[in-house]
């Protein structure tokens, strides 16, 4: 499942779901950019650590998802720098737990900047390029959420609600061109965001910590595992091989069970 002279970037990438999709991926051999926000120094252990461990290039660029400008700047830098860009995976995300009353207009907006916006700025500039070339996967980190609704998210799920209509859209029009846009549906896995939100749930909620991993998050997983990341990028990685050439539009769930229901 070589991914051999292949470049790829992966936004939200520096922790988490996003740099095991960034570290797969260079592990096929693809060309990587890493984005996000974080410590220098532990970013740049990261970006070395690709290019060392895998003899792959990596860059970092640390483009504001927020911010239309950057993101296609950032789309640019890694067209020119690692000679054009095959792969796309829009994976930064961000998250907030509360009533959809009190909910901070602010927030919602921060959020549908990051988790839903964001993609669409990445792919409207990522597009031509792979057009031109014939060739390209678009891999779109969306969530049980994009498919289920759970209370006190209502920013969250409704942007990744739209992820998923995005998926398929970008995967119609482009079905002609040897572009593939698919969608990866995680249940609860076990990163930096999800543990972010273990003390505003026990304060919205009235729950210990405990309560709050064991009956609120995997209480909808069957199975009663976290995702692991490592699990989530090797679905990632099948996507952009050209085993996966005639799975497009598709949103793939990877949630232990939760959506079965």
């Amino acid at each position: 499942m070589s991914l051999k002279s292949r470049r790829a970037l992966v936004t939200g990438s520096t922790s988490g779901i996003g740099l095991a999709i960034a570290k797969a991926l260079a592990a096929q051999g693809s060309d990587v950019v890493i984005n996000g926000f974080g410590d220098a120094a532990g970013i740049e252990t990261s970006r070395a650590g690709l290019e060392a461990e895998f003899g792959v290039r990596a860059i970092y660029d640390g483009a504001d998802m927020s911010k239309p400008d950057e993101i296609a700047a950032m789309i640019k830098h890694a067209e020119d720098a690692l000679g054009g860009l095959d792969i796309l995976v829009n994976n930064a995300g961000i998250q907030f737990v509360s009533p959809v009353e009190d909910f901070p207009i602010d927030k919602w907006n921060q959020i549908l900047a990051i988790n839903l916006s964001s993609a669409f700025h990445a792919i409207r500039a990522a597009v031509p390029g792979m057009k031109a070339r014939k060739w390209g996967r678009i891999v779109n980190t969306a969530s049980a959420h994009s498919l289920v609704a759970s209370p006190y998210k209502s920013a969250y799920v409704a942007a990744k609600h739209g992820v998923a209509g995005l998926t398929k859209t970008v995967a119609l029009e482009l079905a002609t061109h040897g572009v593939t846009a698919n969608c990866v549906s995680p249940g609860y896995v076990w990163t930096p965001l999800v543990e972010n939100q273990i003390p505003d749930t026990m304060k919205t909620r009235g729950l210990t910590r405990e309560e709050v991993i064991n009956n609120v998050m995997l209480v909808a997983q069957p199975t009663k595992q976290f995702v692991t990341v490592e699990q989530v990028a090797s679905l990632v990685v099948y996507l952009c091989s050209d085993a996966a050439s005639q799975i497009t539009g598709a949103n793939l769930s990877m949630d232990g069970g939760w959506t079965a229901a």
